[in-house]
């Protein structure tokens, strides 16, 4: 990995401390070539262009399968995964069905999504996320008849703590005839995911490329079930995009195949030229998820043993508690003042992230543990 920061230059990762990794990645420079190639296609193409914006977009989802082990998988693309969520939710029979089943521990996209519908009347059961190592047995206790869906994280998102035994949840779904989506944003291209090894087979996935997979905005993905015959209420047209020459006079709204039934409407298509070429990227570079799961396993420790040499009395900082086999893409320092602690560390040059009380050190697979080290480092004087 010495020479991979030289392909993101134009985001300087080599002269700038960005521990933000599990936020918003660096993107390789491909990715610029990528996008002034959607303005010369449009340029030159005009209406025609979305030949080549359906290509890019197929190679992108592919990216996704790829990730995912899931070489059939239908996967629908959105601007962000809110817009996914929404249109699996209005597909949801919540008049018959109205408990959805959640966590505590989710990211604002669901959490404040179902707040909302708490106050429309649905029944919205969110249980602890903590401890993570009991949450799944938990969650598969909650489904019942009742329950339109459960919604969980695979990853926490605050802390990174990876949630074990997803499969309970889904075996559970599947016998309640329940809807099952996973969160996968802080798992994807960083930690292995495998559907089939997870038993997730029958459940939706959802995640994006704002993060770990370095794609920037506009790449969010869900993938779809097998023979899933769900009617969303939000989709756009692109949902009967192959029937539109003979629509049909009357009766149901139309919907496409798979993943076609999330699709939405006309949209930028420079995300997915930018996309397609950071997935080859990684592929050109040997950046399987097995690999950038070693590097940052060996990364988050680096960042752990340096923070630990500060001997910082806990009370005023300690590194969140987990099994180092169950932390995924960061480091999370529980402090009372981590936001201060975040600003103060923004003018020394390093840039880190807060949720509530935990401090978030995030890697990046093009920087040197020297970096990681001056980054913690940062913090003498600042507590």
């Amino acid at each position: 990995m010495d020479n991979l920061a030289a392909h993101y230059s134009r985001f300087r990762v080599a002269e700038r401390l960005l521990l933000t990794g599990h936020s918003h990645q660096a993107w390789p420079d491909v990715s610029f070539d990528a996008q002034q190639r959607a303005w010369f296609d449009a340029a030159e193409l005009v209406d025609d262009k979305w030949v080549r914006a359906a290509e890019q977009a197929a190679l992108v989802q592919q990216g996704f399968r790829r990730l995912l082990n899931d070489p059939e998988g239908d996967i629908a693309v959105g601007q962000n995964t809110h817009e996914l969520v929404t249109r699996l939710l209005s597909a949801l029979p919540l008049r018959a069905r109205p408990k959805l089943v959640t966590t505590d521990g989710e990211f604002h996209t669901i959490r404040r999504q179902l707040d909302r519908l708490a106050e429309e009347g649905l029944a919205i059961v969110k249980v602890a996320a903590r401890p993570a190592e009991t949450l799944a047995e938990r969650l598969a206790r909650a489904v019942d008849d009742a329950a339109s869906c459960v919604l969980v994280s695979s990853v926490l998102y605050d802390t990174a703590e990876i949630v074990p035994g997803i499969d309970l949840v889904a075996r559970a779904c599947d016998r309640h005839g329940t809807t099952l989506l996973v969160d996968a944003y802080h798992h994807l291209n960083v930690v292995p995911f495998d559907i089939p090894t997870l038993g997730l087979g029958g459940a939706f996935v959802t995640g994006g490329g704002y993060k770990y997979c370095q794609l920037g905005e506009g790449n969010a993905f869900l993938r779809v079930p097998p023979a899933c015959r769900l009617r969303p209420v939000l989709t756009g047209w692109f949902s009967e995009f192959g029937a539109l020459e003979h629509p049909a006079s009357g009766g149901l709204v139309q919907y496409g195949e798979g993943a076609a039934r999330f699709s939405g409407a006309t949209y930028d298509p420079a995300s997915h030229y930018r996309a397609a070429a950071v997935f080859a990227f990684h592929v050109e570079q040997g950046l399987t998820a097995e690999r950038l799961r070693a590097i940052n396993r060996r990364q988050v420790d680096c960042l752990q043993r340096t923070f630990e040499s500060l001997d910082l009395d806990p009370a005023v900082a300690h590194v969140e508690p987990m099994p180092a086999e169950r932390r995924g893409g960061f480091l999370a320092i529980r402090c009372a003042r981590a936001a201060a602690l975040s600003r103060a560390l923004r003018d020394r040059g390093v840039l880190t992230d807060v949720r509530g009380d935990l401090l978030r050190f995030g890697p990046a697979p093009y920087l040197t543990d020297a970096q990681l080290r001056d980054a913690v480092n940062a913090l003498h004087g600042t507590h």
